[in-house]
């Protein structure tokens, strides 16, 4: 398989992140949907997608509803496709995308629609980050009092004692998602920060502070997969996915074997580098599971795209920047963008896709032709890693 496209992507759509005042999740959902079927005018939604699967995280919790894939799939207009609901916490649509893909190689069918969704502002913090919590250890970590910016805090402050990473390098992470989140029409934050502002903020769970974090948000974003032979009927501009890798490992930090980096991460894209036949070096432009600032420190580290402890001075340089050695976050990450957690990992491909076609307006990169996407779920009990190449 190595270097061969796994599946083609043949249009995408996402919705606005931020507070959707009195919509539902399947309201959402459907408008991230409609762009991607208007997006693509060879396709007939209704009899060529042969079925559907969809990354949701907490709907139970936060809309009391459940059997969640029939429900989108009918708001999409997509019945009586197949369709199945797929959690595996804020990697749940990336995880759906995954089986999207395998369901394509294996020839039971030439099209479908992956995407994922999360309405999660009408429930008060408080409840937010309980419902988060389901992805972490129940009895050995969330019972005991910790909360997600807790158990990425312990990730911090191991980071900074075994490599001497600073409160102002995790900043100055913010600084650059907010300043390309401004850039992008649809994300949750669209104004700059400064340094100061980051660093004077309240502490959350020392040493991060308030813009070390991502806000709570609602959105959902679709993708439309065919195989590859059969892209060019959809687009003349298909984006491949030439890799994917996918691993996990211990839910509770506790039984991990370090917390400086996320095995499974690694794991995965060493997987996905394999199979693509891509390395670190060739990647144009890569979207990060930035939920916190110091996710995407260790992110640049375990995509290899700086050695083990140098994620604070890439920053610093200002490698990972728009005309830098390897753009990241360009949309302005979970840090800016949102992060509505069922749908973060199909909104990060729907980011490269605009990418590779270079549809990124103010944002586009500069020849982009090989993208990444990184999605952690949880704390780094599942990772997905998805490399791209362009048609």
């Amino acid at each position: 398989m190595r270097g061969k496209p796994l599946a083609a992507i043949v249009s995408a759509g996402m919705s606005r992140f931020g507070v959707l005042e009195g919509r539902y999740s399947r309201e959402i959902f459907s408008e991230a949907a409609r762009e991607a079927f208007e997006g693509c005018p060879n396709l007939d939604p209704k009899s060529d997608i042969q079925g559907v699967f969809v990354g949701q995280m907490a709907g139970e919790s936060f809309e009391h509803q459940g059997h969640w894939g029939p429900v989108l799939a009918d708001w999409a207009g997509l019945l009586p496709a197949p369709a199945t609901r797929f959690e595996t916490a804020c990697a749940s649509s990336a995880s759906a995308m995954r089986s999207a893909i395998f369901s394509l190689r294996s020839g039971m069918y030439d099209v479908v629609l992956a995407g994922g969704v999360e309405k999660m502002t009408n429930r008060t913090t408080e409840e937010v980050t309980e419902f988060l919590g389901f992805g972490a250890d129940h009895p050995f970590e969330t019972f005991q009092g910790l909360t997600f910016p807790g158990l990425y805090a312990l990730m911090a402050n191991a980071h900074i004692h075994r490599y001497g990473t600073t409160e102002e390098q995790m900043a100055m992470v913010a600084v650059k998602s907010h300043r390309y989140g401004a850039l992008n029409p649809k994300a949750h934050f669209q104004r700059e920060i400064t340094l100061e502002k980051a660093l004077s903020s309240r502490v959350v769970a020392w040493p991060l502070k308030l813009y070390d974090c991502c806000p709570i948000s609602d959105g959902a974003a679709c993708l439309v997969l065919t195989r590859p032979e059969l892209a060019r009927r959809y687009t003349d501009v298909p984006v491949y996915i030439v890799g994917s890798g996918h691993a996990s490992d211990s839910i509770a930090l506790h039984e991990r074997e370090e917390l400086t980096s996320l095995k499974a991460a690694r794991l995965a894209a060493a997987e996905a580098y394999e199979m693509s036949g891509v390395e670190p070096g060739d990647i144009d432009v890569a979207e990060v599971h930035d939920c916190f600032t110091i996710a995407e420190l260790i992110a640049y580290e375990d995509l290899d795209f700086c050695a083990r402890g140098e994620g604070g001075l890439m920053i610093e340089e200002g490698r990972t920047e728009m005309a830098g050695e390897i753009p990241v976050n360009i949309s302005g990450g979970l840090k800016s963008k949102g992060h509505p957690v069922g749908a973060t990992g199909a909104a990060q491909t729907y980011e490269i896709f605009r990418q590779l076609r270079g549809e990124a307006g103010e944002s586009q990169v500069e020849d982009a032709e090989v993208g990444l996407t990184h999605s952690v779920g949880g704390s780094g009990a599942t990772a997905v890693i998805n490399i791209y190449g362009r048609g």
